[in-house]
């Protein structure tokens, strides 16, 4: 769905001659859809800058806590001097680039990290998965709240608010190139991401957290350079995210022209924002899924679809109309459901505990209390 979403965006691009996702809903729905649309591209970005500030304190803390004579009172365990320090250092510098084809080798390095990763994941589901108890029922394919799921997926495949600016960074911006990169990096997203959840979920079951490094245990080093590496790529995303809050202030407010003054000014006024609400919240899952049930399900299953349909010179059932309205009504439904079942059932966030299968004398004692 995203794929197809991603392509239609484009198309619906061409068919209104514009370049931005802003000026294609606004050229489609007026001054109304532009201020959702900009609300929502705003607010997704964002929020997803917060979560990120919040796994770079959660991981390099624990990663700093193996060095030796670093001790639990130091400075380099606290979340709030590392999220402070790394921002300072590098996302701030690296955010205030204007051209986001610079960022290239900074995905490529990224996306290498996330492999290797990967790969630790996968060897702790052989090496640790078989020492943590598995939790009541388990293996049950989907429970009621379910749909909850579908937004932190949203969250994590969402790649629509940026779209325009990868698609104009091509050196050719064809439809055809365009759709030969979405298929390709959609497709390797869609394989890590099973990777990481299949692998994840059967070495911890139902104890699984928002943040995966958050099951793993302090003294487990390979696990701990899993966590350098996470912290890194989180790190190196982080701009992306912020080229995108920039554009929309700069497209809302400044009709799309920064000055070298205001570009530097609302770089740091974002950034400074986003770390702020980072170092005063500090649970990750919730924070996932209500940015996945009413930012990104909005932008990449809704908004793209109802803007072709009202584009489309084509017959209402041909396969772009019939699967648009597809897609669009399945938007529609995991929006809605998706925050009902959020607000009442809230991922529980144990953030910064170490977990029981971490002490071996409380793995007995807590398989004895597990219900049968």
């Amino acid at each position: 769905l995203t794929d197809y979403s991603i392509i239609l965006l484009i198309k619906g691009g061409n068919l209104s001659s514009t370049n931005t996702y802003q000026e294609l809903v606004r050229k489609t729905y007026g001054l109304v859809g532009y201020i959702i649309l900009s609300t929502l591209q705003f607010l997704y970005p964002f929020i997803a800058m917060i979560s990120y500030n919040i796994i770079t304190g959660d991981t390099l803390t624990k990663v700093f806590q193996r060095i030796s004579g670093v001790g639990p009172d130091n400075v380099l365990t606290d979340r709030h001097f590392i999220i402070i320090l790394t921002t300072i250092i590098f996302t701030l510098p690296i955010s205030l680039y204007r051209d986001i084809g610079k960022l290239g080798k900074v995905s490529l390095i990224s996306l290498i990290l996330t492999i290797v990763i990967l790969i630790i994941v996968m060897v702790r589901t052989v090496t640790l998965g078989p020492q943590v108890p598995k939790s009541e029922n388990a293996w049950i394919f989907a429970k009621s709240n379910a749909v909850q799921a579908v937004g932190v997926m949203s969250f994590a495949f969402i790649c629509n608010h940026n779209s325009f600016l990868i698609y104009g960074s091509l050196e050719e911006p064809t439809l055809k190139n365009w759709s030969r990169v979405t298929h390709v990096s959609v497709s390797l997203a869609v394989v890590i991401s099973v990777a990481f959840a299949a692998c994840g979920y059967m070495t911890f079951t139902g104890y699984t957290e928002g943040d995966i490094f958050e099951n793993y245990c302090r003294d487990d080093n390979l696990a701990t350079f899993g966590r350098f590496c996470y912290g890194v790529t989180v790190i190196l995303t982080f701009p992306l995210e912020c080229f995108v809050t920039r554009e929309v202030i700069a497209n809302v407010f400044f009709h799309g022209n920064l000055s070298t003054v205001f570009h530097i000014g609302v770089t740091v006024i974002i950034i400074a924002v986003a770390t702020g609400v980072s170092l005063v919240y500090d649970c990750l899952g919730i924070v996932l899924e209500l940015n996945g049930v009413l930012s990104a399900t909005p932008l990449v299953f809704i908004i793209p679809t109802a803007c072709y349909l009202r584009l489309s010179k084509e017959r209402w059932n041909c396969a772009d109309n019939l699967i648009s309205c597809l897609i669009l009504a399945v938007g529609v439904l995991v929006m809605t459901v998706g925050f009902v079942l959020t607000i009442l059932h809230p991922q529980e966030c144990s953030h910064g505990k170490e977990m029981f299968y971490c002490f071996p004398s409380n793995i007995s004692f807590h398989n004895s209390t597990l219900p049968p």
